[in-house]
């Protein structure tokens, strides 16, 4: 009787060390998985601040244009009123 149960409980540990070699390969390929995926992330967010940081300037540029060119208009209106008296 002995011999059955340690028999069993044999094939028990043995079921348990095969199923947990299963076990540690998942939770690899998950970490994996989850490693790529926080570094795909990272280089997004990377590429978005630099597009971000390009769109900013250029916006900017175009602000200094603009007011450039109104200052410029105001100082003609003012010139040729001036000129006009």
């Amino acid at each position: 009787m002995r011999k059955i149960v340690l028999a069993a409980v044999a094939g028990a540990a043995m079921s348990l060390a095969a199923c947990s070699g299963n076990a540690d390969n998942a939770a690899s390929e998950t970490s994996d998985s989850a490693m790529a995926d926080a570094n795909a992330n990272a280089d997004a967010a990377a590429t978005a601040a630099s597009e971000a940081s390009t769109d900013a300037a250029a916006a900017a540029s175009e602000a200094t244009s603009a007011a450039e060119a109104t200052a410029t208009d105001a100082t003609s209106a003012t010139s040729s009123t001036t000129t006009a008296d």
